[in-house]
Protein backbone atom coordinates (compact mmCIF):
# COMPACT_ATOMS: atom_id res chain seq x y z
CA UNK A 1 0.00 0.00 0.00
CA UNK A 2 1.42 3.37 -1.03
CA UNK A 3 1.13 6.56 0.97
CA UNK A 4 1.42 10.15 -0.04
CA UNK A 5 0.77 13.67 1.11
CA UNK A 6 -0.75 16.43 -1.01
CA UNK A 7 -1.18 20.15 -0.62
CA UNK A 8 -3.30 21.93 -3.19
CA UNK A 9 -3.64 25.70 -3.20
CA UNK A 10 -6.51 27.20 -5.11
CA UNK A 11 -6.86 30.81 -6.22
CA UNK A 12 -8.10 33.48 -6.03
CA UNK A 13 -6.16 34.66 -2.98
CA UNK A 14 -8.62 37.31 -1.94
CA UNK A 15 -8.71 36.11 1.66
CA UNK A 16 -5.18 34.71 1.90
CA UNK A 17 -2.23 36.28 3.68
CA UNK A 18 0.66 36.69 1.26
CA UNK A 19 3.46 35.92 0.68
CA UNK A 20 3.04 32.24 1.43
CA UNK A 21 5.22 29.10 1.49
CA UNK A 22 4.09 25.51 1.93
CA UNK A 23 5.85 22.20 1.42
CA UNK A 24 5.30 18.49 1.89
CA UNK A 25 6.34 16.87 5.17
CA UNK A 26 7.66 18.67 8.29
CA UNK A 27 10.86 19.94 6.64
CA UNK A 28 10.74 23.17 8.63
CA UNK A 29 14.26 24.36 7.84
CA UNK A 30 13.43 24.18 4.14
CA UNK A 31 10.26 26.20 4.71
CA UNK A 32 12.21 28.77 6.72
CA UNK A 33 14.88 29.07 4.04
CA UNK A 34 12.25 29.79 1.39
CA UNK A 35 10.41 32.20 3.66
CA UNK A 36 13.61 34.12 4.42
CA UNK A 37 14.14 34.69 0.71
CA UNK A 38 10.65 36.16 0.31
CA UNK A 39 11.03 38.31 3.42
CA UNK A 40 14.27 39.69 2.00
CA UNK A 41 12.52 40.67 -1.22
CA UNK A 42 13.67 37.70 -3.30
CA UNK A 43 11.62 36.15 -6.07
CA UNK A 44 9.32 33.16 -5.68
CA UNK A 45 11.66 31.14 -7.89
CA UNK A 46 14.56 32.04 -5.61
CA UNK A 47 12.46 30.97 -2.63
CA UNK A 48 11.55 27.59 -4.10
CA UNK A 49 15.11 26.95 -5.20
CA UNK A 50 16.61 27.86 -1.83
CA UNK A 51 13.97 25.93 0.10
CA UNK A 52 14.50 22.72 -1.88
CA UNK A 53 18.25 23.27 -1.87
CA UNK A 54 18.22 23.43 1.92
CA UNK A 55 16.61 19.99 1.99
CA UNK A 56 19.27 18.71 -0.41
CA UNK A 57 22.02 19.89 1.93
CA UNK A 58 20.23 18.59 5.03
CA UNK A 59 19.46 15.27 3.29
CA UNK A 60 15.87 15.60 4.51
CA UNK A 61 14.67 12.25 5.83
CA UNK A 62 17.30 10.53 3.69
CA UNK A 63 15.00 10.87 0.69
CA UNK A 64 16.32 14.21 -0.61
CA UNK A 65 19.86 14.99 -1.65
CA UNK A 66 23.07 12.99 -1.68
CA UNK A 67 23.73 9.83 0.29
CA UNK A 68 20.25 8.31 0.11
CA UNK A 69 18.12 5.85 -1.86
CA UNK A 70 20.89 3.91 -3.62
CA UNK A 71 19.80 2.17 -6.80
CA UNK A 72 20.45 -1.46 -7.75
CA UNK A 73 24.07 -0.54 -8.45
CA UNK A 74 24.47 1.25 -5.13
CA UNK A 75 24.55 4.71 -6.72
CA UNK A 76 22.57 7.73 -5.58
CA UNK A 77 21.05 9.80 -8.39
CA UNK A 78 18.85 12.87 -8.10
CA UNK A 79 15.65 14.22 -9.71
CA UNK A 80 14.37 17.79 -9.45
CA UNK A 81 11.98 20.23 -11.10
CA UNK A 82 11.08 23.91 -10.83
CA UNK A 83 8.16 25.67 -12.49
CA UNK A 84 7.35 29.34 -13.05
CA UNK A 85 3.60 29.85 -12.73
CA UNK A 86 3.77 33.17 -14.59
CA UNK A 87 5.48 32.01 -17.78
CA UNK A 88 4.71 28.27 -17.45
CA UNK A 89 8.42 27.59 -17.99
CA UNK A 90 9.77 24.38 -16.47
CA UNK A 91 13.29 23.20 -15.78
CA UNK A 92 13.86 19.59 -14.80
CA UNK A 93 16.61 17.01 -14.37
CA UNK A 94 16.47 13.28 -13.65
CA UNK A 95 18.98 10.51 -13.06
CA UNK A 96 21.46 13.30 -12.23
CA UNK A 97 24.84 11.98 -11.14
CA UNK A 98 27.71 13.61 -9.21
CA UNK A 99 25.89 16.91 -8.62
CA UNK A 100 24.41 17.64 -5.18
CA UNK A 101 22.38 20.74 -6.08
CA UNK A 102 19.73 19.14 -8.31
CA UNK A 103 17.16 21.94 -7.94
CA UNK A 104 19.84 24.45 -8.95
CA UNK A 105 20.60 22.47 -12.10
CA UNK A 106 16.88 22.26 -12.87
CA UNK A 107 16.63 26.03 -12.67
CA UNK A 108 19.70 26.37 -14.91
CA UNK A 109 17.91 24.24 -17.50
CA UNK A 110 14.95 26.62 -17.35
CA UNK A 111 16.98 29.83 -17.41
CA UNK A 112 19.81 28.98 -19.80
CA UNK A 113 18.26 26.62 -22.36
CA UNK A 114 15.19 26.31 -24.55
CA UNK A 115 14.68 22.80 -23.20
CA UNK A 116 12.54 21.58 -20.31
CA UNK A 117 14.10 18.28 -19.24
CA UNK A 118 17.65 16.87 -19.18
CA UNK A 119 18.46 13.37 -17.94
CA UNK A 120 21.32 11.06 -17.06
CA UNK A 121 25.00 11.57 -17.75
CA UNK A 122 24.29 14.36 -20.23
CA UNK A 123 22.46 16.30 -17.52
CA UNK A 124 25.50 15.92 -15.26
CA UNK A 125 27.84 17.19 -17.99
CA UNK A 126 25.52 20.15 -18.56
CA UNK A 127 25.64 20.92 -14.83
CA UNK A 128 29.43 20.80 -14.78
CA UNK A 129 29.54 23.15 -17.76
CA UNK A 130 27.23 25.51 -15.88
CA UNK A 131 29.72 25.63 -13.00
CA UNK A 132 28.23 23.10 -10.60
CA UNK A 133 30.78 21.07 -8.64
CA UNK A 134 31.09 17.37 -9.36
CA UNK A 135 31.13 15.33 -6.14
CA UNK A 136 30.59 11.75 -5.04
CA UNK A 137 26.96 11.35 -3.91
CA UNK A 138 27.70 8.11 -2.06
CA UNK A 139 28.05 8.20 1.73
CA UNK A 140 28.80 5.58 4.35
CA UNK A 141 25.08 5.42 5.07
CA UNK A 142 24.02 4.81 1.48
CA UNK A 143 26.80 2.24 1.07
CA UNK A 144 25.57 0.46 4.21
CA UNK A 145 21.98 0.44 2.88
CA UNK A 146 23.17 -1.04 -0.40
CA UNK A 147 25.36 -3.66 1.26
CA UNK A 148 22.51 -4.81 3.50
CA UNK A 149 20.18 -4.98 0.51
CA UNK A 150 22.61 -7.31 -1.27
CA UNK A 151 22.82 -9.49 1.83
CA UNK A 152 19.01 -9.68 1.84
CA UNK A 153 19.02 -11.09 -1.70
CA UNK A 154 18.10 -7.72 -3.18
CA UNK A 155 14.80 -7.45 -1.31
CA UNK A 156 12.71 -5.43 -1.92
CA UNK A 157 13.05 -4.58 -5.59
CA UNK A 158 10.94 -3.29 -8.47
CA UNK A 159 11.00 -6.31 -10.77
CA UNK A 160 7.84 -8.11 -11.83
CA UNK A 161 7.49 -11.86 -11.49
CA UNK A 162 7.90 -12.48 -15.23
CA UNK A 163 11.71 -12.41 -15.09
CA UNK A 164 14.41 -14.91 -14.16
CA UNK A 165 15.83 -15.57 -11.68
CA UNK A 166 12.88 -15.20 -9.29
CA UNK A 167 13.14 -11.54 -8.17
CA UNK A 168 11.34 -12.26 -4.91
CA UNK A 169 14.23 -14.48 -3.81
CA UNK A 170 17.26 -13.55 -5.88
CA UNK A 171 19.39 -10.71 -7.12
CA UNK A 172 19.88 -10.08 -10.81
CA UNK A 173 20.85 -9.67 -13.52
CA UNK A 174 17.34 -10.53 -14.67
CA UNK A 175 16.12 -11.76 -18.02
CA UNK A 176 12.56 -12.04 -19.34
CA UNK A 177 10.92 -15.44 -19.28
CA UNK A 178 7.92 -16.84 -21.14
CA UNK A 179 4.91 -14.67 -20.43
CA UNK A 180 2.66 -16.26 -17.84
CA UNK A 181 -0.54 -14.99 -16.34
CA UNK A 182 0.82 -12.72 -13.68
CA UNK A 183 -0.46 -12.84 -10.16
CA UNK A 184 -1.16 -9.31 -8.93
CA UNK A 185 0.74 -8.73 -5.73
CA UNK A 186 0.65 -5.83 -3.32
CA UNK A 187 4.02 -4.21 -2.89
CA UNK A 188 4.83 -2.77 0.52
CA UNK A 189 7.01 0.33 0.43
CA UNK A 190 8.54 2.02 3.43
CA UNK A 191 7.17 5.56 3.73
CA UNK A 192 10.72 6.84 4.29
CA UNK A 193 11.76 5.55 0.88
CA UNK A 194 9.97 8.26 -1.10
CA UNK A 195 9.46 11.40 0.94
CA UNK A 196 10.31 13.91 -1.77
CA UNK A 197 10.14 17.59 -0.90
CA UNK A 198 7.54 19.44 -2.94
CA UNK A 199 7.27 23.19 -2.36
CA UNK A 200 4.94 25.97 -3.45
CA UNK A 201 5.71 29.67 -2.98
CA UNK A 202 3.25 32.49 -3.57
CA UNK A 203 4.53 36.04 -3.80
CA UNK A 204 2.96 39.20 -2.45
CA UNK A 205 1.49 39.79 -5.89
CA UNK A 206 -0.07 36.31 -6.02
CA UNK A 207 2.42 34.86 -8.48
CA UNK A 208 3.12 31.15 -7.96
CA UNK A 209 6.15 28.89 -8.32
CA UNK A 210 6.60 25.23 -7.46
CA UNK A 211 9.52 22.86 -7.17
CA UNK A 212 10.59 19.38 -6.12
CA UNK A 213 13.78 17.54 -5.26
CA UNK A 214 14.41 13.88 -4.44
CA UNK A 215 16.86 11.02 -4.65
CA UNK A 216 14.04 8.77 -5.79
CA UNK A 217 12.92 5.34 -4.73
CA UNK A 218 15.22 3.19 -2.63
CA UNK A 219 16.78 0.32 -4.67
CA UNK A 220 15.28 1.63 -7.91
CA UNK A 221 16.35 0.21 -11.23
CA UNK A 222 19.20 2.37 -12.62
CA UNK A 223 17.88 4.97 -15.05
CA UNK A 224 14.44 5.16 -13.44
CA UNK A 225 12.75 8.56 -13.53
CA UNK A 226 10.05 9.25 -10.94
CA UNK A 227 7.16 11.67 -10.78
CA UNK A 228 9.01 14.44 -8.95
CA UNK A 229 10.71 15.88 -12.01
CA UNK A 230 7.64 15.58 -14.23
CA UNK A 231 5.48 18.71 -14.44
CA UNK A 232 1.91 17.82 -13.51
CA UNK A 233 2.96 14.71 -11.61
CA UNK A 234 5.34 15.93 -8.90
CA UNK A 235 4.28 19.57 -8.91
CA UNK A 236 2.57 22.22 -11.00
CA UNK A 237 2.15 25.98 -10.85
CA UNK A 238 -0.13 28.39 -12.67
CA UNK A 239 -0.39 31.91 -11.28
CA UNK A 240 -3.90 32.26 -12.67
CA UNK A 241 -5.18 29.16 -10.89
CA UNK A 242 -2.94 27.77 -8.13
CA UNK A 243 -0.18 25.37 -7.30
CA UNK A 244 0.13 21.76 -6.24
CA UNK A 245 2.84 19.39 -5.03
CA UNK A 246 2.85 15.80 -3.84
CA UNK A 247 4.96 12.83 -2.86
CA UNK A 248 4.21 9.15 -3.20
CA UNK A 249 4.55 6.23 -5.57
CA UNK A 250 5.74 8.14 -8.60
CA UNK A 251 5.32 5.22 -10.96
CA UNK A 252 1.59 5.33 -10.22
CA UNK A 253 1.22 9.09 -10.00
CA UNK A 254 2.80 9.73 -13.40
CA UNK A 255 -0.07 7.82 -15.00
CA UNK A 256 -2.66 10.35 -13.82
CA UNK A 257 -0.80 13.71 -13.57
CA UNK A 258 -2.64 14.41 -10.30
CA UNK A 259 -1.03 17.83 -9.85
CA UNK A 260 -2.17 19.12 -13.23
CA UNK A 261 -5.83 18.08 -13.19
CA UNK A 262 -6.98 20.14 -10.17
CA UNK A 263 -5.19 23.24 -11.46
CA UNK A 264 -6.82 22.90 -14.88
CA UNK A 265 -10.18 22.33 -13.25
CA UNK A 266 -9.76 25.42 -11.12
CA UNK A 267 -8.90 27.48 -14.19
CA UNK A 268 -12.33 26.59 -15.61
CA UNK A 269 -13.94 27.38 -12.29
CA UNK A 270 -12.35 30.82 -12.10
CA UNK A 271 -13.29 31.62 -15.70
CA UNK A 272 -16.85 30.58 -15.00
CA UNK A 273 -16.96 32.66 -11.82
CA UNK A 274 -16.05 35.77 -13.77
CA UNK A 275 -18.93 35.18 -16.17
CA UNK A 276 -21.83 34.82 -13.75
CA UNK A 277 -23.34 36.45 -10.71
CA UNK A 278 -22.59 35.17 -7.23
CA UNK A 279 -25.26 32.95 -5.74
CA UNK A 280 -25.50 31.76 -2.16
CA UNK A 281 -25.90 28.03 -1.71
CA UNK A 282 -27.08 26.18 1.38
CA UNK A 283 -24.21 25.60 3.79
CA UNK A 284 -21.96 28.23 2.20
CA UNK A 285 -20.98 30.55 4.98
CA UNK A 286 -19.89 34.04 4.12
CA UNK A 287 -17.06 33.75 6.63
CA UNK A 288 -15.62 30.58 5.03
CA UNK A 289 -11.82 30.60 5.24
CA UNK A 290 -10.62 30.10 1.66
CA UNK A 291 -6.99 30.82 2.55
CA UNK A 292 -6.51 27.25 3.82
CA UNK A 293 -5.23 24.55 1.47
CA UNK A 294 -8.22 22.84 -0.07
CA UNK A 295 -6.80 19.38 0.68
CA UNK A 296 -4.17 18.07 3.02
CA UNK A 297 -3.86 14.33 2.56
CA UNK A 298 -1.89 12.63 5.31
CA UNK A 299 -0.35 9.21 5.84
CA UNK A 300 -3.30 7.28 7.23
CA UNK A 301 -6.36 5.35 6.10
CA UNK A 302 -9.26 7.21 4.56
CA UNK A 303 -11.67 7.27 7.49
CA UNK A 304 -14.67 8.68 5.70
CA UNK A 305 -14.78 8.45 1.93
CA UNK A 306 -17.95 10.56 1.90
CA UNK A 307 -15.86 13.53 2.99
CA UNK A 308 -14.26 13.76 -0.48
CA UNK A 309 -17.37 14.79 -2.41
CA UNK A 310 -18.52 16.84 0.58
CA UNK A 311 -15.36 18.93 0.62
CA UNK A 312 -15.19 19.25 -3.14
CA UNK A 313 -18.88 20.15 -3.37
CA UNK A 314 -18.87 22.48 -0.40
CA UNK A 315 -15.65 24.38 -1.02
CA UNK A 316 -15.78 24.58 -4.81
CA UNK A 317 -19.47 25.28 -5.10
CA UNK A 318 -19.35 27.88 -2.35
CA UNK A 319 -16.27 29.58 -3.75
CA UNK A 320 -16.87 29.27 -7.46
CA UNK A 321 -20.59 28.69 -7.90
CA UNK A 322 -19.91 25.84 -10.31
CA UNK A 323 -21.65 22.60 -11.25
CA UNK A 324 -21.34 19.16 -9.75
CA UNK A 325 -19.59 18.05 -12.92
CA UNK A 326 -16.55 20.10 -12.06
CA UNK A 327 -16.54 18.79 -8.53
CA UNK A 328 -16.56 15.24 -9.84
CA UNK A 329 -13.82 16.05 -12.34
CA UNK A 330 -11.77 17.50 -9.50
CA UNK A 331 -12.20 14.27 -7.55
CA UNK A 332 -11.51 11.96 -10.47
CA UNK A 333 -7.74 11.77 -10.00
CA UNK A 334 -8.23 11.01 -6.30
CA UNK A 335 -10.61 8.19 -7.06
CA UNK A 336 -8.32 6.81 -9.77
CA UNK A 337 -5.37 6.67 -7.41
CA UNK A 338 -7.53 5.14 -4.67
CA UNK A 339 -8.33 2.31 -7.06
CA UNK A 340 -4.59 1.71 -7.41
CA UNK A 341 -4.08 1.24 -3.69
CA UNK A 342 -3.19 4.69 -2.40
CA UNK A 343 -4.33 5.49 1.13
CA UNK A 344 -5.78 8.96 1.63
CA UNK A 345 -7.07 10.89 4.59
CA UNK A 346 -8.64 14.33 4.72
Amino acid sequence: MTTFLVYILMLPFGHATLPFVINTWPFKDATSAAWSVLQAGGSILDAVEQGCSRCEVDQCDGSVGFGGSPDENGETTLDAMIMNGDTMEVGAVADLRRIKNAIGVARAVMQHTEHTFLVGESASVFAENMGFTAEDLTTNKSLSIFTQWLKDNCQPNYRKQNVLPDPSKNCGPYKPRAMLKQRKSERQIDIHAHDTIGMIAIGQDGHVAAGTSTNGANHKIPGRVGDSSVAGAGAYADSTAGGAAATGDGDVMMRFLPRLDPICSNTLLIQHTHSMETTNFPGCGADEDWSRPILSLQDSHLQDQAVLPRILWGRHLCQHNWSLWCCLQQASWILQILLHGVRLSI
